[in-house]
């Protein structure tokens, strides 16, 4: 093992602190941007530099849980399995990291696109303290050591994207929001039968003791527990099927927020599988039915892109191909598969959230997002050109892109396994990546390439009119001819961020692949997370060692150097 850096020693007895400011920092800035309604140079002030601190603490919360192991927090004082535990490991951390990274761009995006357009009646009073909430409720479910605050997590953020998905009031997005909300809550009321059935079953909604008592708990009741729960989760990482609600929803809210919910909102429902699979349920009973349902989602959602005219919608059901490697890394239940996992899903996050807010880009340049009346734009709009063409690279897996990096990941783990689903899995990923790839150089044909007068409906839009009933609104509503070519530097600047962050995992896929695989380690090493979350209750087979040898050997066995003292 080697030693812990000095200034990580020195940030250690701090964590106390630190874990809870991913949640109250976001909740501050949502209660201060609500106060301050009318007053929008505040608000965009305090919610830029309320997610630009939060990437700060969570790249610090990174660092630690990767050198210094498990850290927790049990708020109030009250002991675990009794009080609310916050937990930061690697995996943990890691998504908080990326999720705060592109939700400082998209809000950079968002305040500079409201600049610009400068209107008194655009609803920002409403957009920027939704976005805090939005914020806060995912932090909370990556955080959360509980399946109680798993699930005030999931509301949390829910209900602030119930405002998102329906900025500007059109009837195609009050119609698309309302499809979303009733979905939305079937998932959360699947979701509080689960957890119901958990405590009947055991008494505790704490992950760490569950995934302890559960093994108890004769197999058929466990798994059909598990079975509730992947539902409600399924829903909302959008696996198929039950899918079916996403291709509807995203596309009609606006670009950037769209963005926010492809990037991130799928990968929280993955999240918690990973967390259900690796520490509550870890029998495997269901890990067959899970091979299968990332085939299918990885082959339906790449059949359902080819078919699309618009851009957005085509996003969308890549959106969901794409989850199926996800699915496809746990199902595999080993340590590499999970790694590969994992990497995929930071890789996925990064790439999808840059691609949508270059539709959002092109949509003010054109004033439409339809591959039937877009053309030419490599020509008229070079630098979106550019950052279009990168990250569609990256999703369809060409090499050395980290898209390519995550597949190569999940295609040796898929080998390592061996088994004749495993190959089927690899076989279908790889079928999957090369129609990702068509599909993406289809739009890039189209879109960019293609002279504009020859696309089938260009003559559809003409200058000074808004013939699209979607882009009626105002404010964050994208009208189609009245903000065509009314692009800022920080709209521009904000999505090239996150193209560069996104091509910058390429170089540095080695250290990330060895963090990604050592949280797949102590994910599943179940022993690891019990005791960091539950001390001397949990049934840890290092406890017994002399403290000093426990602590060399197995850095992810104790929360801090305190802890190894006691």
């Amino acid at each position: 093992m080697t030693d812990t850096p000095a200034w990580v020693d020195a940030l250690t007895p701090y964590v106390g602190y630190l874990l809870p400011l991913p949640v109250i920092l976001p909740m501050l800035a949502a209660a201060i941007c609500f106060v301050f309604g009318k007053r929008t140079t505040t608000q965009r002030q305090v919610a830029f530099f309320t997610l630009l601190v939060t990437i700060v603490v969570n790249g610090l919360l990174l660092i630690i849980a990767d050198v210094d192991g498990i850290q927790t927090l049990q708020i109030g004082g009250w002991d675990a399995p009794v009080g609310i535990t916050l937990v930061s490991d690697r995996l943990a951390a890691l998504m908080l990291t990326t999720s705060s990274i592109i939700l400082f761009a998209v809000v950079w995006y968002a305040i500079s696109q409201g600049i610009h357009d400068d209107s008194n009646e655009d609803p920002v009073a409403v957009f920027l303290p939704s976005y805090m909430l939005l914020t806060m409720g995912v932090n909370l479910s990556f955080l959360a050591g509980d399946l109680f605050n798993l699930y005030v997590g999931f509301e949390i953020f829910l209900s602030a994207s119930y405002v998102l998905l329906t900025l500007g009031a059109t009837p195609s997005r009050v119609r698309a929001g309302v499809g979303y909300v009733m979905v939305s809550m079937a998932s959360s009321m699947i979701f509080v039968i689960g957890l119901a059935l958990v405590y009947a079953a055991v008494g505790t909604v704490n992950m760490a003791q569950i995934g302890q008592r559960i093994e108890d708990v004769p197999g058929g009741v466990s798994t059909a527990i598990f079975a509730v729960l992947l539902v409600a989760f399924g829903i909302k990482a959008a696996v198929v099927p039950l899918d079916a609600w996403l291709p509807d929803s995203y596309p009609t809210a606006p670009s950037l927020v769209t963005a926010v919910f492809a990037g991130l909102l799928t990968k929280v429902g993955v999240y918690a599988i990973i967390r259900m699979r690796s520490v509550v349920f870890t029998s495997g009973s269901l890990d067959t039915l899970l091979m299968w349902v990332g085939l299918a989602t990885m082959i339906v959602g790449i059949m359902g892109a080819m078919a699309q005219p618009d851009i957005k919608r085509l996003l969308s059901f890549t959106l969901v191909s794409h989850i199926g490697y996800m699915i496809f890394g746990l199902a595999l239940a080993s340590p590499k598969g999970l790694s590969g996992a994992i990497f995929y899903a930071i890789h996925h996050i990064l790439v999808q959230t840059a691609l949508f807010l270059v539709v959002g880009l092109i949509e003010r340049q054109t004033g439409t997002a339809s591959l039937r009346k877009l053309g030419s734009l490599l020509y008229t709009a070079p630098i979106i050109a550019v950052l279009y063409f990168i990250p569609a690279l990256n999703l369809g897996g060409i090499p050395p892109f980290s898209g390519f990096l995550g597949k190569v990941l999940l295609l040796q783990a898929a080998a390592e396994k061996g088994t004749w689903l495993a190959w089927v899995l690899a076989g279908g990923a790889v079928l999957t990546s090369l129609l990702t790839l068509y599909v993406m150089m289809l739009v890039w044909a189209k879109g960019f390439l293609r002279d504009r007068a020859d696309a089938p409906d260009a003559a559809l839009v003409e200058t000074g009119d808004v013939s699209n009933e979607d882009n009626e609104g105002k404010g964050l509503a994208t009208r189609v001819r009245g903000d065509a070519g009314r692009l800022t530097y920080g709209m521009v600047a904000s999505t090239a961020m996150l193209v560069v962050v996104s091509t910058s995992l390429t170089f540095v896929a080695g250290p990330m692949s060895g963090i990604t695989g050592r949280a797949a380690e102590t994910v599943q090493d179940k022993s690891v997370y019990r005791y960091a979350v539950l001390g001397d209750r949990a049934d840890n087979p290092t406890r017994h060692l002399d403290q000093d040898e426990r602590y060399q050997g197995s850095p992810d066995s104790l929360t801090s150097r305190e802890e190894a003292d006691r």
